[in-house]
C-alpha cells in the first residue's frame, strides 16, 4: 500500500496524492487564491471507459467555445477523436476532474516521456532537455473556475518539468500558461504539420 503525501503547491493550494500518482488526487484551495471558487473541493482521477460520454460532451463544448473565441482551427469539428481518447484511457494518461458532487467538469491527458512532435523546435529552444511530461487535450465544462491552474498543479506535482503547446489563435490558453509561469520556447509542428506555440516550465 502506497503512502500519501501532502504539499502546498506554488499555486497556493494543498495537494494530496499517492506515490504512484493514482486517484483520488485531492486539492484544498487556499481561499486567498483569487481564481477559484471559495471553498471548492475537486478531485482528479484517472479516466475509465465509462467516462467517455461525459468526456466527449466536454470536448464538444470546448470546440464550441474555441470557435466563439476566434480559434476554430485548433480542434476543428472532431478533435480529439474517439481513437485518441480511447488510447489515452487505455494508456492510463487520461484524467478527469470531478467536483463535490462527483460530476466530471474537466478532462486532460498527461504523458510522461518523449513527445515525438517536440523533437524539432523552431525559432527558439526548450528550457531543458531533462525528462519531462506533456499536458495535452485539456478542456473544461465551463462550470468551475481555475481548471487549468488545477491541472497544471497536478502535472507539476508528478513531474516538475512540464511542456505544453497551443494554437496561435488560442489567445486565452497563451495568456493562462504565461500567467502560470510557463515560458514561450518556440514553434513545433504537430502530426498534421500545423504549427503550435511551445511552452515549458521547469521547477
Amino acid at each position: 500500500m502506497s503512502s500519501t503525501h501532502k504539499i502546498r503547491h506554488k499555486s497556493g493550494c494543498k495537494v494530496l496524492w499517492n506515490e504512484k500518482g493514482f486517484a483520488p488526487f485531492s486539492v484544498d484551495w487556499n481561499v486567498k487564491s483569487e481564481n477559484f471558487n471559495k471553498g471548492q473541493k475537486m478531485k482528479i482521477r484517472r479516466a475509465v471507459p465509462g467516462d467517455m460520454e461525459n468526456i466527449f460532451a466536454i470536448y464538444a463544448y470546448a470546440r464550441q467555445q474555441m470557435r466563439l473565441a476566434g480559434n476554430p482551427d485548433q480542434w476543428g469539428d472532431s478533435h480529439p477523436s474517439m481513437e485518441i481518447v480511447q488510447k489515452d484511457i487505455a494508456d492510463g494518461s487520461s484524467y478527469v476532474v470531478t467536483d463535490e458532487k462527483d460530476e466530471i467538469c474537466a478532462v486532460f491527458a498527461f504523458i510522461i516521456g518523449e513527445e515525438p512532435t517536440y523533437r524539432k523546435i523552431e525559432n527558439g529552444h526548450w528550457l531543458s532537455d531533462d525528462a519531462y511530461g506533456t499536458l495535452h487535450r485539456v478542456a473544461s465544462s465551463g462550470r468551475q473556475k481555475g481548471i487549468l491552474k488545477l491541472c497544471l498543479a497536478y502535472c507539476e506535482a508528478k513531474m516538475p518539468n512540464v511542456r505544453v503547446d497551443t494554437h496561435g489563435q488560442n489567445r486565452i490558453m497563451q495568456h493562462l500558461l504565461e500567467k502560470n509561469g510557463y515560458q514561450r520556447c518556440g514553434i513545433i509542428h504537430v502530426a498534421d504539420g500545423s504549427p503550435r506555440i511551445a511552452y515549458q516550465k521547469k521547477g
